[in-house]
Protein backbone atom coordinates (compact mmCIF):
# COMPACT_ATOMS: atom_id res chain seq x y z
CA UNK A 1 0.00 0.00 0.00
CA UNK A 2 1.35 3.39 -0.97
CA UNK A 3 2.00 5.84 1.86
CA UNK A 4 0.37 9.26 1.59
CA UNK A 5 3.09 10.80 3.70
CA UNK A 6 4.89 13.71 2.03
CA UNK A 7 8.45 12.81 1.10
CA UNK A 8 9.95 15.94 2.62
CA UNK A 9 13.19 17.72 1.85
CA UNK A 10 15.60 20.45 2.92
CA UNK A 11 14.19 23.93 3.44
CA UNK A 12 17.07 25.59 1.61
CA UNK A 13 20.63 25.36 0.32
CA UNK A 14 22.23 26.13 3.69
CA UNK A 15 20.30 23.36 5.40
CA UNK A 16 21.34 20.94 2.66
CA UNK A 17 25.01 22.00 2.85
CA UNK A 18 25.21 21.65 6.64
CA UNK A 19 23.42 18.31 6.67
CA UNK A 20 25.48 16.85 3.81
CA UNK A 21 28.74 18.20 5.23
CA UNK A 22 27.72 16.79 8.61
CA UNK A 23 27.21 13.40 6.99
CA UNK A 24 30.72 13.56 5.53
CA UNK A 25 32.33 14.88 8.71
CA UNK A 26 32.62 11.84 10.95
CA UNK A 27 34.99 9.96 13.21
CA UNK A 28 37.22 9.14 10.25
CA UNK A 29 38.26 12.81 10.16
CA UNK A 30 39.32 12.63 13.80
CA UNK A 31 41.32 9.40 13.87
CA UNK A 32 42.10 8.17 10.35
CA UNK A 33 43.15 11.43 8.70
CA UNK A 34 45.62 12.50 11.43
CA UNK A 35 47.06 8.97 11.59
CA UNK A 36 47.66 8.80 7.81
CA UNK A 37 49.02 12.36 7.74
CA UNK A 38 51.52 11.52 10.49
CA UNK A 39 52.53 8.23 8.85
CA UNK A 40 52.87 9.43 5.26
CA UNK A 41 54.81 12.64 5.27
CA UNK A 42 52.63 15.28 6.88
CA UNK A 43 52.67 18.21 4.45
CA UNK A 44 53.03 16.11 1.29
CA UNK A 45 50.05 13.98 2.35
CA UNK A 46 47.99 17.17 2.78
CA UNK A 47 48.94 18.37 -0.70
CA UNK A 48 48.04 15.07 -2.38
CA UNK A 49 44.78 14.91 -0.44
CA UNK A 50 43.74 18.42 -1.48
CA UNK A 51 44.42 17.68 -5.16
CA UNK A 52 42.25 14.55 -4.93
CA UNK A 53 39.44 16.46 -3.19
CA UNK A 54 38.98 18.92 -6.06
CA UNK A 55 39.17 16.17 -8.71
CA UNK A 56 38.04 12.67 -7.80
CA UNK A 57 36.09 13.63 -4.67
CA UNK A 58 34.05 16.42 -6.24
CA UNK A 59 33.26 14.38 -9.37
CA UNK A 60 31.88 11.48 -7.31
CA UNK A 61 29.86 13.85 -5.10
CA UNK A 62 28.38 15.66 -8.10
CA UNK A 63 27.48 12.31 -9.67
CA UNK A 64 25.66 10.97 -6.60
CA UNK A 65 23.84 14.24 -5.89
CA UNK A 66 22.73 14.51 -9.52
CA UNK A 67 21.46 10.90 -9.55
CA UNK A 68 19.48 11.57 -6.38
CA UNK A 69 17.94 14.83 -7.55
CA UNK A 70 17.14 13.66 -11.09
CA UNK A 71 15.44 10.43 -9.97
CA UNK A 72 13.97 11.87 -6.76
CA UNK A 73 14.69 8.52 -5.14
CA UNK A 74 16.96 6.85 -2.58
CA UNK A 75 20.01 4.78 -3.58
CA UNK A 76 18.07 1.51 -3.97
CA UNK A 77 15.54 2.74 -6.54
CA UNK A 78 17.81 5.38 -8.09
CA UNK A 79 20.50 2.89 -9.13
CA UNK A 80 17.91 0.37 -10.32
CA UNK A 81 16.38 3.13 -12.45
CA UNK A 82 19.75 3.41 -14.20
CA UNK A 83 19.95 -0.34 -14.83
CA UNK A 84 16.94 -2.42 -13.82
CA UNK A 85 18.43 -5.59 -15.32
CA UNK A 86 20.62 -6.05 -12.24
CA UNK A 87 18.59 -5.36 -9.06
CA UNK A 88 21.47 -6.69 -6.97
CA UNK A 89 23.10 -3.27 -7.47
CA UNK A 90 20.32 -1.59 -5.49
CA UNK A 91 20.46 -4.22 -2.75
CA UNK A 92 24.21 -3.80 -2.26
CA UNK A 93 23.83 -0.01 -2.17
CA UNK A 94 21.12 -0.29 0.52
CA UNK A 95 23.04 -2.83 2.60
CA UNK A 96 26.09 -0.54 2.92
CA UNK A 97 24.47 2.04 5.27
CA UNK A 98 22.29 -0.68 6.85
CA UNK A 99 25.42 -2.53 8.02
CA UNK A 100 27.49 0.54 8.86
CA UNK A 101 25.03 2.43 11.08
CA UNK A 102 24.72 -0.31 13.78
CA UNK A 103 28.46 -0.59 14.45
CA UNK A 104 28.87 3.17 14.03
CA UNK A 105 26.41 3.57 16.92
CA UNK A 106 28.60 1.22 18.99
CA UNK A 107 31.64 3.43 18.38
CA UNK A 108 29.49 6.52 18.98
CA UNK A 109 28.61 5.00 22.35
CA UNK A 110 32.30 4.68 23.19
CA UNK A 111 32.78 8.38 22.34
CA UNK A 112 29.80 9.32 24.53
CA UNK A 113 31.28 7.35 27.44
CA UNK A 114 34.62 9.14 27.12
CA UNK A 115 32.95 12.54 26.92
CA UNK A 116 30.90 11.77 30.05
CA UNK A 117 34.00 10.70 31.97
CA UNK A 118 35.89 13.86 31.07
CA UNK A 119 32.83 15.97 31.88
CA UNK A 120 32.60 14.55 35.44
CA UNK A 121 36.35 14.91 36.04
CA UNK A 122 37.49 11.28 35.72
CA UNK A 123 39.11 11.64 32.32
CA UNK A 124 42.57 10.81 33.68
CA UNK A 125 41.39 7.23 34.32
CA UNK A 126 40.95 6.79 30.57
CA UNK A 127 44.68 7.25 30.00
CA UNK A 128 45.48 4.13 32.02
CA UNK A 129 47.22 1.30 30.20
CA UNK A 130 44.67 -1.20 28.92
CA UNK A 131 41.57 0.81 29.94
CA UNK A 132 40.06 0.91 26.46
CA UNK A 133 40.52 -2.83 25.93
CA UNK A 134 39.02 -3.62 29.34
CA UNK A 135 36.06 -1.31 28.64
CA UNK A 136 35.18 -2.67 25.19
CA UNK A 137 35.63 -6.27 26.31
CA UNK A 138 33.30 -5.62 29.28
CA UNK A 139 36.08 -6.37 31.74
CA UNK A 140 35.30 -3.46 34.08
CA UNK A 141 32.84 -3.36 36.99
CA UNK A 142 29.87 -1.01 37.13
CA UNK A 143 26.87 -0.47 34.88
CA UNK A 144 28.32 2.54 33.08
CA UNK A 145 31.73 0.93 32.66
CA UNK A 146 29.97 -1.38 30.22
CA UNK A 147 29.69 -0.36 26.54
CA UNK A 148 26.11 -1.65 26.17
CA UNK A 149 24.27 1.23 27.91
CA UNK A 150 26.36 3.79 26.01
CA UNK A 151 25.54 2.09 22.71
CA UNK A 152 21.83 2.23 23.59
CA UNK A 153 22.01 5.90 24.64
CA UNK A 154 23.79 6.91 21.45
CA UNK A 155 21.51 4.81 19.21
CA UNK A 156 18.47 6.39 20.88
CA UNK A 157 19.75 9.89 20.07
CA UNK A 158 20.28 8.93 16.42
CA UNK A 159 16.87 7.28 16.10
CA UNK A 160 14.99 10.22 17.64
CA UNK A 161 16.55 12.75 15.24
CA UNK A 162 15.84 10.68 12.12
CA UNK A 163 12.28 9.91 13.25
CA UNK A 164 11.59 13.66 13.42
CA UNK A 165 12.26 13.90 9.69
CA UNK A 166 14.58 15.60 7.22
CA UNK A 167 13.74 19.24 7.92
CA UNK A 168 12.60 19.08 11.55
CA UNK A 169 15.18 16.51 12.64
CA UNK A 170 18.32 16.17 10.52
CA UNK A 171 18.45 19.70 9.07
CA UNK A 172 17.54 21.43 12.34
CA UNK A 173 20.13 19.54 14.38
CA UNK A 174 22.80 19.94 11.68
CA UNK A 175 22.31 23.72 11.79
CA UNK A 176 23.17 23.57 15.49
CA UNK A 177 25.85 20.87 15.61
CA UNK A 178 27.96 21.89 12.61
CA UNK A 179 28.67 25.49 13.76
CA UNK A 180 29.35 24.24 17.31
CA UNK A 181 31.63 21.55 15.90
CA UNK A 182 33.68 24.15 14.01
CA UNK A 183 33.88 26.43 17.08
CA UNK A 184 35.12 23.56 19.26
CA UNK A 185 37.62 22.43 16.64
CA UNK A 186 38.96 25.96 16.12
CA UNK A 187 39.19 26.59 19.87
CA UNK A 188 41.17 23.40 20.49
CA UNK A 189 43.50 24.16 17.57
CA UNK A 190 44.14 27.70 18.84
CA UNK A 191 44.95 26.36 22.29
CA UNK A 192 47.30 23.74 20.85
CA UNK A 193 49.18 26.44 18.92
CA UNK A 194 49.91 28.31 22.16
CA UNK A 195 51.68 25.35 23.79
CA UNK A 196 55.47 25.89 24.04
CA UNK A 197 57.50 23.58 21.79
CA UNK A 198 54.71 22.84 19.33
CA UNK A 199 56.58 24.31 16.34
CA UNK A 200 58.41 21.11 15.33
CA UNK A 201 55.14 19.20 15.05
CA UNK A 202 53.59 22.08 13.09
CA UNK A 203 56.46 22.12 10.63
CA UNK A 204 56.15 18.38 10.02
CA UNK A 205 52.42 18.62 9.48
CA UNK A 206 52.32 21.71 7.25
CA UNK A 207 55.50 21.74 5.13
CA UNK A 208 55.49 19.32 2.14
CA UNK A 209 58.57 17.11 1.81
CA UNK A 210 58.53 15.72 -1.75
CA UNK A 211 61.14 13.09 -0.80
CA UNK A 212 58.37 11.40 1.22
CA UNK A 213 56.00 11.14 -1.75
CA UNK A 214 55.26 7.45 -2.39
CA UNK A 215 52.55 5.08 -3.59
CA UNK A 216 51.48 4.58 0.03
CA UNK A 217 51.04 8.35 0.40
CA UNK A 218 48.75 8.50 -2.63
CA UNK A 219 46.88 5.28 -1.74
CA UNK A 220 46.34 6.52 1.82
CA UNK A 221 45.03 9.88 0.61
CA UNK A 222 42.69 8.23 -1.92
CA UNK A 223 41.21 5.78 0.57
CA UNK A 224 40.77 8.46 3.24
CA UNK A 225 39.00 10.79 0.82
CA UNK A 226 36.69 8.01 -0.34
CA UNK A 227 35.54 7.20 3.21
CA UNK A 228 35.63 10.78 4.47
CA UNK A 229 33.21 12.10 1.83
CA UNK A 230 30.77 9.21 2.49
CA UNK A 231 30.90 8.16 -1.15
CA UNK A 232 28.84 5.03 -2.02
CA UNK A 233 27.06 5.00 1.35
CA UNK A 234 23.72 5.96 -0.16
CA UNK A 235 23.80 9.25 1.74
CA UNK A 236 24.60 11.65 -1.11
CA UNK A 237 21.98 10.07 -3.39
CA UNK A 238 19.35 10.27 -0.63
CA UNK A 239 20.26 13.84 0.28
CA UNK A 240 20.42 14.76 -3.42
CA UNK A 241 16.83 13.54 -3.79
CA UNK A 242 15.83 16.09 -1.14
CA UNK A 243 17.56 19.00 -2.97
CA UNK A 244 15.55 21.81 -4.48
CA UNK A 245 15.70 22.03 -8.28
CA UNK A 246 17.04 25.59 -8.23
CA UNK A 247 20.09 24.71 -6.12
CA UNK A 248 23.52 24.54 -7.78
CA UNK A 249 24.75 20.93 -7.53
CA UNK A 250 28.34 21.64 -8.56
CA UNK A 251 28.78 24.54 -6.14
CA UNK A 252 27.15 22.52 -3.37
CA UNK A 253 29.50 19.58 -3.99
CA UNK A 254 32.56 21.84 -3.79
CA UNK A 255 31.26 23.42 -0.58
CA UNK A 256 30.63 20.05 1.05
CA UNK A 257 34.01 18.67 -0.05
CA UNK A 258 35.94 21.72 1.15
CA UNK A 259 34.02 21.84 4.45
CA UNK A 260 34.91 18.21 5.08
CA UNK A 261 38.52 18.90 4.10
CA UNK A 262 38.70 21.85 6.51
CA UNK A 263 37.54 19.60 9.35
CA UNK A 264 40.07 16.92 8.38
CA UNK A 265 42.86 19.52 8.15
CA UNK A 266 41.99 21.07 11.51
CA UNK A 267 41.74 17.61 13.07
CA UNK A 268 45.27 16.92 11.94
CA UNK A 269 46.38 20.34 13.19
CA UNK A 270 44.81 19.54 16.54
CA UNK A 271 46.29 16.05 16.88
CA UNK A 272 49.57 15.61 14.94
CA UNK A 273 51.68 18.43 16.51
CA UNK A 274 50.41 17.52 20.00
CA UNK A 275 51.28 13.86 19.39
CA UNK A 276 54.79 14.78 18.23
CA UNK A 277 55.28 16.92 21.36
CA UNK A 278 53.64 14.87 24.11
CA UNK A 279 53.52 11.25 23.02
CA UNK A 280 56.15 8.91 24.40
CA UNK A 281 55.70 6.54 21.45
CA UNK A 282 58.74 6.10 19.22
CA UNK A 283 56.90 4.09 16.56
CA UNK A 284 54.40 6.71 15.40
CA UNK A 285 50.71 7.08 15.94
CA UNK A 286 48.46 4.19 16.79
CA UNK A 287 46.19 3.33 13.89
CA UNK A 288 42.48 2.66 14.16
CA UNK A 289 40.43 3.40 17.22
CA UNK A 290 43.56 3.23 19.37
CA UNK A 291 44.40 6.81 18.36
CA UNK A 292 41.04 8.16 19.52
CA UNK A 293 40.55 6.11 22.67
CA UNK A 294 44.08 5.34 23.90
CA UNK A 295 46.66 7.74 22.43
CA UNK A 296 44.65 10.96 22.77
CA UNK A 297 43.69 10.43 26.46
CA UNK A 298 47.41 9.82 27.15
CA UNK A 299 48.31 13.03 25.28
CA UNK A 300 45.66 14.98 27.22
CA UNK A 301 46.98 13.52 30.47
CA UNK A 302 50.47 14.81 29.69
CA UNK A 303 49.57 18.30 28.47
CA UNK A 304 48.59 21.39 30.49
CA UNK A 305 44.83 21.84 30.66
CA UNK A 306 44.33 18.35 29.27
CA UNK A 307 41.14 17.65 31.24
CA UNK A 308 39.38 20.66 29.70
CA UNK A 309 40.73 19.89 26.24
CA UNK A 310 39.50 16.32 26.67
CA UNK A 311 35.95 17.52 27.37
CA UNK A 312 35.94 19.67 24.21
CA UNK A 313 37.61 16.98 22.09
CA UNK A 314 35.17 14.19 22.90
CA UNK A 315 32.17 16.54 22.68
CA UNK A 316 33.45 17.42 19.21
CA UNK A 317 33.86 13.70 18.40
CA UNK A 318 30.33 12.96 19.64
CA UNK A 319 28.84 15.70 17.43
CA UNK A 320 30.86 14.50 14.41
CA UNK A 321 29.68 10.94 14.99
CA UNK A 322 26.04 11.95 15.44
CA UNK A 323 25.83 13.95 12.19
CA UNK A 324 27.16 10.89 10.33
CA UNK A 325 25.10 8.19 12.04
CA UNK A 326 21.82 10.04 11.50
CA UNK A 327 22.73 10.44 7.79
CA UNK A 328 23.46 6.72 7.51
CA UNK A 329 20.15 5.83 9.15
CA UNK A 330 18.30 8.28 6.90
CA UNK A 331 19.80 6.59 3.82
CA UNK A 332 18.16 3.30 4.85
CA UNK A 333 14.89 4.91 5.98
CA UNK A 334 14.63 6.65 2.59
CA UNK A 335 14.86 3.28 0.83
CA UNK A 336 12.03 1.80 2.90
CA UNK A 337 9.87 4.88 2.34
CA UNK A 338 10.52 5.08 -1.43
CA UNK A 339 10.51 1.42 -2.46
CA UNK A 340 8.11 -0.12 0.02
CA UNK A 341 6.02 3.07 0.54
CA UNK A 342 6.29 2.96 4.33
CA UNK A 343 5.58 5.87 6.62
CA UNK A 344 8.65 7.42 8.22
CA UNK A 345 7.65 6.08 11.64
CA UNK A 346 7.31 2.49 10.44
CA UNK A 347 10.56 2.69 8.47
CA UNK A 348 12.38 4.09 11.52
CA UNK A 349 11.04 1.27 13.71
CA UNK A 350 12.34 -1.37 11.29
CA UNK A 351 15.75 0.30 10.90
CA UNK A 352 15.95 0.73 14.69
CA UNK A 353 15.49 -3.03 15.09
CA UNK A 354 18.37 -3.60 12.65
CA UNK A 355 20.54 -1.10 14.53
CA UNK A 356 19.87 -2.79 17.86
CA UNK A 357 20.32 -6.32 16.48
CA UNK A 358 23.56 -5.85 14.54
CA UNK A 359 24.78 -3.26 17.04
CA UNK A 360 24.47 -5.74 19.89
CA UNK A 361 26.50 -8.25 17.87
CA UNK A 362 29.20 -5.65 17.24
CA UNK A 363 29.16 -4.62 20.91
CA UNK A 364 29.24 -8.14 22.37
CA UNK A 365 31.70 -9.27 19.71
CA UNK A 366 34.40 -7.26 21.46
CA UNK A 367 33.68 -9.16 24.71
CA UNK A 368 31.52 -12.24 25.42
CA UNK A 369 31.16 -13.17 21.73
CA UNK A 370 34.78 -12.51 20.80
CA UNK A 371 35.30 -16.24 20.21
CA UNK A 372 33.15 -15.91 17.07
CA UNK A 373 35.41 -14.51 14.35
CA UNK A 374 34.09 -14.18 10.78
CA UNK A 375 37.21 -14.57 8.55
CA UNK A 376 39.34 -14.05 11.66
CA UNK A 377 37.79 -10.73 12.70
CA UNK A 378 35.49 -9.51 15.45
CA UNK A 379 31.96 -8.66 14.32
CA UNK A 380 32.74 -4.92 14.37
CA UNK A 381 35.94 -5.33 12.34
CA UNK A 382 34.16 -7.66 9.91
CA UNK A 383 31.26 -5.24 9.38
CA UNK A 384 33.76 -2.42 8.81
CA UNK A 385 35.85 -4.48 6.37
CA UNK A 386 32.99 -5.85 4.28
CA UNK A 387 31.37 -2.41 3.86
CA UNK A 388 34.30 0.00 3.65
CA UNK A 389 36.83 -2.18 1.82
CA UNK A 390 34.58 -4.31 -0.40
CA UNK A 391 30.97 -3.14 -0.88
CA UNK A 392 31.50 0.64 -1.05
CA UNK A 393 34.22 0.58 -3.75
CA UNK A 394 32.09 -1.88 -5.76
CA UNK A 395 28.99 0.33 -5.52
CA UNK A 396 31.00 3.42 -6.52
CA UNK A 397 32.64 1.55 -9.41
CA UNK A 398 29.24 0.33 -10.66
CA UNK A 399 27.92 3.90 -10.41
CA UNK A 400 30.77 5.14 -12.61
CA UNK A 401 30.10 2.40 -15.16
CA UNK A 402 26.36 3.13 -15.25
CA UNK A 403 26.87 6.87 -15.71
CA UNK A 404 29.89 6.55 -18.00
CA UNK A 405 28.68 3.82 -20.33
CA UNK A 406 24.97 2.97 -19.80
CA UNK A 407 22.99 6.21 -19.38
CA UNK A 408 26.00 8.31 -20.47
CA UNK A 409 27.56 11.38 -18.74
CA UNK A 410 24.90 13.65 -20.27
CA UNK A 411 22.51 12.21 -17.64
CA UNK A 412 24.45 14.05 -14.93
CA UNK A 413 25.45 17.07 -17.02
CA UNK A 414 21.82 17.83 -17.92
CA UNK A 415 20.73 17.56 -14.28
CA UNK A 416 23.53 19.86 -13.05
CA UNK A 417 22.60 22.48 -15.68
CA UNK A 418 18.83 22.07 -15.18
CA UNK A 419 18.98 24.62 -12.36
CA UNK A 420 20.24 27.25 -14.80
CA UNK A 421 23.85 27.13 -13.60
CA UNK A 422 26.83 26.43 -15.83
CA UNK A 423 28.62 23.11 -15.20
CA UNK A 424 32.19 24.37 -15.04
CA UNK A 425 33.91 20.97 -15.34
CA UNK A 426 31.55 19.84 -18.09
CA UNK A 427 34.31 19.16 -20.63
CA UNK A 428 36.44 16.93 -18.37
CA UNK A 429 33.57 15.26 -16.50
CA UNK A 430 33.04 12.43 -19.06
CA UNK A 431 36.75 11.51 -18.93
CA UNK A 432 36.80 11.58 -15.14
CA UNK A 433 33.71 9.38 -14.70
CA UNK A 434 34.70 6.93 -17.47
CA UNK A 435 38.41 6.52 -16.88
CA UNK A 436 40.01 8.34 -13.93
CA UNK A 437 37.46 7.54 -11.20
CA UNK A 438 37.18 3.81 -12.09
CA UNK A 439 40.98 3.42 -11.97
CA UNK A 440 41.09 5.09 -8.55
CA UNK A 441 38.18 2.94 -7.29
CA UNK A 442 39.79 -0.30 -8.47
CA UNK A 443 42.95 0.77 -6.60
CA UNK A 444 40.90 1.41 -3.44
CA UNK A 445 39.18 -1.98 -3.79
CA UNK A 446 42.41 -3.94 -4.29
CA UNK A 447 44.31 -2.13 -1.54
CA UNK A 448 41.34 -2.46 0.83
CA UNK A 449 40.95 -6.21 0.31
CA UNK A 450 44.69 -6.85 0.55
CA UNK A 451 44.81 -4.75 3.71
CA UNK A 452 41.88 -6.60 5.28
CA UNK A 453 43.56 -9.92 4.58
CA UNK A 454 46.82 -8.65 6.06
CA UNK A 455 48.73 -8.93 2.77
CA UNK A 456 49.37 -5.21 2.21
CA UNK A 457 48.63 -2.28 4.50
CA UNK A 458 48.95 1.38 3.54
Amino acid sequence: MKSNEKRGGFSGRMGFILATAGAAVGLGNLWRFPYLAEQYGGGIFLLVYLILVVTFGVVMLITELAIGRRTGKSCFDALMDLCDKYPVIGWIAMLVPAIIVPYYCVVGGWVTKYFADYAVGTGSDLAGQGFFGDFTSMGLDGLFDNPLPWFLIYAFMTIVVVTLGVEKGIERLSKILMPVLFVLLAAICIYMLTIPGISDGLSYYLVPDFDKLSFSTVAGAVSQLFYSLSIAMGISIAYGSYMRKQDNIEKSAYTVALTDTCVAFLSGLMIVPAFVLFSESSTGMTSGFGLLFTTMPQVFDAMPGGEVVGIAFFLLAMFAALTSSMALMEAVVAVLKDHWHMTRLRACIIVSAVILGLGMLACLGEGPLSFIEPIGMTFLAFFDFITNSVMMPIVALITCILIGYVVKPLFVIDEVESSGHEFRIKTIYPYMIRYVCPIILVTILVVGILGGLGIYTI
